[in-house]
């Protein structure tokens, strides 16, 4: 685990910034709740069969997203910020590729009702950046569908 504290400030990373129409404590629990993880992470085409939380700092996270071909991925990481509602931080991992170890910075700002989301994923190496961008953007569009279901 020592080498996510070594992550360069150099290193290749990734920002998206979004506003969803719904309160930063919805949004905050979509991103921390296990039973709404799973309806949410992950692009169009995956689901996440497996979610295992402990969001507090040093907590562990775990989850397995699986393809629509039945492929599964398993991410694993530690929480190593919570502050609720406004900032979580966190590793992650995918145990297929080790070398693919992330920080993932996720700030929730109120915007009057609604949640500006700004998730910074700053990436160990360059190749492990491939295709985040669009998983990214296609999950908060499933995370956007599932907020409008929780309000």
């Amino acid at each position: 685990m020592a080498a996510s504290s070594n992550i360069a400030s150099k290193a290749p990373a990734l920002v998206i910034t979004r506003v969803f129409d719904a309160p930063r404590s919805l949004v905050y629990k979509a991103w921390t709740q296990p039973e709404h993880m799973m309806r949410w992470w992950g692009p169009r085409g995956y689901s996440t069969p497996s979610c295992e939380m402990d969001v507090r700092p040093g907590g562990a996270l775990l989850l397995c997203m699986r393809s629509s071909e039945g492929s599964d991925t398993w991410v694993r990481g530690v929480f190593r910020e919570v502050v609720e509602p406004e900032r979580l931080v966190f590793t992650a991992i995918d145990n297929a590729n080790p070398s693919s170890e992330s920080v993932i910075t996720v700030t929730l700002e109120d915007q009057n009702g609604k949640t500006r989301l700004t998730m910074h994923q700053a990436f160990a190496q360059a190749e492990a950046s491939r295709g985040a961008s669009g998983g990214w953007n296609s999950g908060f569009d499933r995370l956007e569908e599932y907020l409008a279901t929780m309000a």
